[in-house]
């Protein structure tokens, strides 16, 4: 057998993008509440209003103007108010990944639905809501794996206190963690601090106004004291907790044999590995050091932050591994396509998925043994998947042989990692185990899921769930514990 016994197989999805139930039960409105559906072709609107009262649009990637709110449209679709209703489908969901054998499931738990303002003010019927979930994941024996925030802050601390530029923020956040530990310490072990960290950059993610460096790396900061505070006060309230970072990860190659660019894939690796260096070695690298000065980025700090971040460093890494991506000295001269929030280089090795991600099953274990060799501590693969089009029959079956043959050869590539290259990897838990909205697009055609979801771009639909041909697929896998992929 290639992987252990205890194997966390299971799925993973974002309460923003699966959850629904905008408002229901006192939750109150997040960022992403504010956020517009869009496509490939037309990118996601932050709606909002500025200090004069004047409803504005900007890409959810620009910055707001200083003192802008966001502002939902009575006239507007926002897909993350209903999204495919996780809120209203929770038992049925459940039932089904039980039935595919799934040992664990990683969702977040929506802050906004626990603490409205995210302030010191305790929604009851919001962790009464998460307390039911756990419950029925646990009746089937599927252990829960928490992501704390997954790409949102609530609008009133985006709105009134510059989200995670304002230091008030982490303790906020903090209040937040000591609420949710306390009440889950006995049904949750698994939990992950911030989602893709080196993926939060904007109002719609962290509730900044402005995206420049010096703010963007002043609220990075926040947020790694947050994470190294959540970890020091989770392993008091529950010694056998296990909290990991997740961060993003997309290697790099060079483009060519040319030192000049096999320097700039080093640079781009740093730039994520910077963010996991922190969080699992408990400082900042010396080349980060290095380009603050340059960059005349100061980080304001507390007198105790390089303690706190030494004293909370995390048990795992959790990580997305979607896709790879090139470096060049010369980016100009090179094609770009699509990728994971992010555009990236084309690689002439590698095809490419209708949304232009590059498959690279072997890439996900260049990844896993770079990962492990640097930071030698436990592995968590917690996103992988692949976006497509999904048709369905007049039997209403769904032939989705393109995703299974993904999910084949990226299995076979982390057993690979484990059995030939000694990795110590946890788990694995595909992206969109159910059909869910798109972060990146805001549509839901692109699909990941093993479950069929009936809704479109435009919020029309049954949200009747339906099985499909990975479902049988994904199912045979775990009773397996990954040794049949065909």
């Amino acid at each position: 057998m290639s992987f252990r016994k205890d194997f966390l197989w299971g799925g993973a999805t974002a309460a923003n993008q699966y959850e629904g139930g905008y408002l229901s039960g006192g939750k109150g409105l997040a960022t992403l509440d504010a956020i517009t559906g869009g496509s490939k072709d037309q990118p996601r609107m932050i709606t909002f209003k500025t200090k004069d009262g004047e409803i504005k649009e900007v890409t959810r990637e620009e910055a707001l103007p200083v003192g802008a709110v966001g502002y939902v449209d009575p006239d507007k679709y926002y897909p993350s108010h209903v999204a495919t209703d996780f809120y209203h489908h929770y038992e049925e969901d459940i039932a089904l990944f039980a039935e595919m054998g799934f040992k664990c499931f990683r969702m977040s738990i929506s802050w906004a639905r626990i603490c409205p303002k995210g302030t010191d003010e305790i929604n009851e019927a919001g962790l009464a809501f998460y307390d039911a979930v756990f419950d029925e994941l646990l009746k089937y024996g599927i252990e829960p794996v928490v992501t704390i925030n997954h790409f949102d802050i609530p609008m009133y601390l985006a709105d009134e206190l510059d989200g995670w530029n304002n230091r008030k923020t982490v303790d906020y956040f903090i209040f937040f963690c000591e609420t949710i530990f306390k009440r889950y310490k006995d049904k949750v072990k698994y939990w992950m601090t911030f989602n893709e960290i080196n993926f939060l950059r904007s109002w719609t993610q962290i509730g900044i106004h402005q995206n420049d460096n010096q703010h963007r790396y002043q609220a990075i900061h926040h947020l790694f004291v947050a994470s190294a505070k959540a970890v020091i006060l989770g392993h008091e309230i529950n010694p056998d907790f296990q909290i990991g970072m997740m961060v993003a990860y997309i290697p790099s190659y060079p483009m060519t044999s040319n030192p000049e660019d096999v320097m700039a894939a080093l640079e781009f690796n740093r730039g994520q590995e910077f963010f996991i260096d922190v969080q699992v070695k408990g400082t900042y690298p010396a080349h980060k050091l290095k380009w603050f000065e340059r960059e005349k980025i100061v980080i304001q700090k507390e007198a105790d932050d390089d303690e706190i971040l030494k004293k909370g460093t995390v048990d795992y890494i959790g990580f997305s591994y979607y896709m790879s991506t090139a470096s060049s000295a010369n980016p100009e001269n090179v094609k770009y396509v699509g990728g994971n929030q992010q555009p990236a280089v084309k690689n002439p090795y590698l095809e490419e998925s209708e949304w232009g991600w590059a498959v690279d099953p072997l890439g996900l274990r260049i990844s896993l043994c770079k990962l492990y060799d640097r930071y030698q501590i436990p592995l968590f693969i917690v996103e992988n998947g692949f976006g497509a089009v999904d048709v369905v029959k007049e039997d209403g079956s769904i032939d989705d042989d393109y995703r299974i043959d993904y999910f084949k050869k990226h299995i076979a590539a982390m057993k690979d990692a484990v059995t030939l290259d000694g990795v110590d990897l946890i788990g694995y838990t595909p992206w969109g185990c159910i059909d869910l909205v798109s972060a990146g697009t805001g549509e839901m055609k692109k699909r990941y899921g093993f479950i069929y979801v009936d809704l479109d771009d435009h919020g029309n639909g049954t949200l009747e769930r339906s099985r499909k041909k990975s479902f049988y697929w994904y199912k045979d896998v775990i009773a397996t514990n990954g040794e049949n992929l065909d």
